[in-house]
Formats: C-alpha cells, structure tokens, sequence
C-alpha cells in the first residue's frame, strides 16, 4: 500500500495508481479530461463551514485535524473513508486535491487515515 499527495493541476504520472479528487468542489480552470481522475470522493471533504473556518491557515492546522477528524466519522464521510481504505488495500492511490500547500490539506489528514507511516 502506497499513498501519494498530488496537486490536481500537476500532470499524472505512471506511478500514481488510482488517483482520487478529495475536494468538495471542482478545481478551477480544470475540465475533467485534464484532470485524469478514477474517482471523485467530494463526501470525504471536509465540511463547508470547516473549510472556511481554516481558510488554510497553516497555525490553526492542528485544531483543524481534530476538527475534521470529528467530521469523518459522520456516517457518509465515514463510508468514503471505507472507499479510500479500500482503494489503498488494492495497490497505490494518489489523493489530489487543489491545495497549493498539501501539507496542511485534507489530504494529508487523509493519508493518516490511509498509511499511518505517512
């Protein structure tokens, strides 16, 4: 099992597996043969309301996790994190997400979720 942190907007690679939109919504100025996706798994995305609070404010990165580890064990979020466990068990998944700083995205959060060395 291999999880991969990708910006949407960088070109796939060979090497990236199943690659996964974690985004709730659609990257601008992106069609979607361009973005060269198996799946799109918008119910894993953190929350409206999450998401702004944090406004991708490195410092408050901490409570965020906290905050949308809380959100992922909603019933529908949960069930996407099963999807994306799933995926993983099966080879290699690249999360992409629009964040300039994935790092500190929710796809990082996710990768814990995944591949706990990650």
């Amino acid at each position: 099992m291999e999880v991969k942190l990708r910006r949407v907007y960088e070109p796939a690679s060979p090497d990236d597996g199943k690659r996964v939109l974690v985004d709730r919504v659609w990257p601008r100025g992106l069609s979607k043969d361009e973005a060269r996706l198996d799946e799109w798994e918008k119910d894993v995305a953190p929350s409206t309301e999450l998401r702004k609070w944090y406004g991708h404010d490195v410092d408050k990165f901490d409570e965020f996790t906290e905050r949308y580890d809380a959100e992922l064990r909603d019933p529908d979020r949960a069930a996407a994190l099963d999807r994306l466990r799933e995926l993983a068990a099966d080879g290699t998944v690249t999360l992409l997400t629009a964040t300039k700083d994935i790092d500190h995205s929710q796809a990082a959060v996710l990768a814990t979720h995944l591949d706990p060395s990650t």
